[in-house]
């Protein structure tokens, strides 16, 4: 892993108050997969792909719960295995739960996932897909934001509405209200492929989005 976080696959992370993010880039389609650890318990976002390597970065520590940002294939490709070597609980929006091949909790908008004493919220973005999820983390103290956004906002853009003018009007509008609109530029988001950025960097962008229509 690399010492410094650049926002690039590998990376290693301080959060603050005893909670740490690895990120790794899995599979053919370059997705990245986020893990979480708080002391013995860790938490993993999207097992992309790839199961021995999820497995062994999780290590002896083992995983208490996989989350699912969305329901396309790329992101939960190694759910099962995972999930049936760990035990890890399976959460998912329940309205992208159906085609996932486990999930034992549904989420919905407002939720929060736990993982080691430190909450992460559920926001729920309907474009990309009808169930895909934002979770979001508060550093302690009124520290950063970090935004983890699987496919639904990454460097450039928002996610892939597939021509679709409807889902892209239903992804822009959530993003701008439930992400750009709620949290200051400093924020961190992390995509499901391809580097990080700031919403900062981005938010001077958001008129040339919606204009181009992707």
């Amino acid at each position: 892993m690399t010492t410094e976080y650049t926002g690039e696959a590998p990376g290693v992370r301080d959060l603050g108050g005893g909670l740490t993010l690895t990120k790794v880039s899995v599979g053919p389609m370059d997705n990245n997969a986020y893990l979480l650890s708080a002391g013995a318990e860790q938490l993993l976002i999207d097992a992309a792909n790839d199961a021995p390597e999820l497995l062994k970065l999780a290590g002896d520590a083992g995983l208490a719960t996989v989350v699912t940002t969305h329901q396309h294939r790329d992101h939960w490709f190694a759910l099962a295995e995972v999930v049936r070597a760990t035990g890890a609980a399976s959460l998912a929006h329940a309205a992208d739960a159906p085609p996932l091949p486990v999930v034992t909790r549904t989420l919905q908008d407002g939720d929060t996932v736990e993982v080691g004493g430190h909450s992460l919220e559920v926001i729920h973005v309907v474009g990309h897909t009808p169930g895909s999820i934002v979770l979001a983390y508060q550093e302690p103290g009124g520290g950063r934001a970090h935004l983890f956004t699987g496919d639904s906002l990454f460097p450039g853009g928002v996610g892939n509405t597939r021509g679709v003018r409807e889902n892209f009007e239903s992804l822009i509008n959530d993003v701008e209200r439930k992400l750009f609109d709620r949290f200051p530029d400093d924020t961190w988001f992390y995509p499901g492929h391809g580097r990080d950025s700031t919403l900062g960097a981005e938010r001077p962008h958001l008129a040339e989005w919606r204009a181009r229509g992707w």
